[in-house]
């Protein structure tokens, strides 16, 4: 295969020049230098970014909130959408599923569905309050968790969650999803 390639381009090698100005073969093109947009990233403000949560608690800030605190945060940050209660809002409903997850129209919500107490933290953290994201304090995250989990009949209504309770709180679904292991 090599000697048929070595011969074919020994063939070709001459006529190239001629090839290139009929046009019959196009140069390289120029390297085009990419748009400079945006401005660097210093280490520190990419590391105050790293959010990440994970099931056991990693990641966790410190801090506490009480499902009681949650409710008033909740009132003023996120009822507009998700409803009083966290029923009936334009938004998802994050609590009062009626519908199994085994039903077509199953109601996903954080009581129903979710596998992990962590991760309600997480995605509040990282996306609300909707027209302000990741502008809420360690505290308040905590509250509006507890307060979440407490209307979902998952924790109780005086209820104290921190960086080292929240990873125990088991959830009905835990065991609902399949985990896939990297190989």
């Amino acid at each position: 295969m090599m000697d048929w390639f070595r011969t074919h381009i020994e063939c070709v090698a001459p006529l190239l020049p001629l090839m290139l100005l009929c046009g019959c073969v196009t140069p390289p093109p120029a390297v085009v230098e990419a748009p400079r947009l945006g401005q660097p990233v210093n280490t520190t403000a990419f590391a105050s970014r790293q959010l990440n949560v994970y099931p056991d608690g990693r990641g966790l800030p410190p801090g506490r909130g009480s499902a009681s605190e949650g409710a008033a945060l909740f009132a003023r940050h996120c009822a507009g959408c998700h409803g009083k209660d966290a029923r009936g809002g334009t938004a998802e409903e994050l609590a009062g599923a009626t519908r199994p997850l085994t039903s077509p129209a199953a109601d996903k919500t954080i009581g129903s569905y979710w596998p992990y107490a962590t991760t309600l933290f997480d995605f509040i953290r990282r996306a609300k309050p909707m027209t302000a994201p990741g502008t809420l304090s360690a505290d308040e995250v905590y509250a509006l968790s507890a307060w979440l989990l407490h209307i979902n009949g998952i924790i109780g209504a005086d209820a104290v969650i921190d960086a080292s309770s929240l990873p125990d709180i088991r959830m009905p679904n835990r065991d609902g999803f399949i985990r896939i292991e990297a190989n």
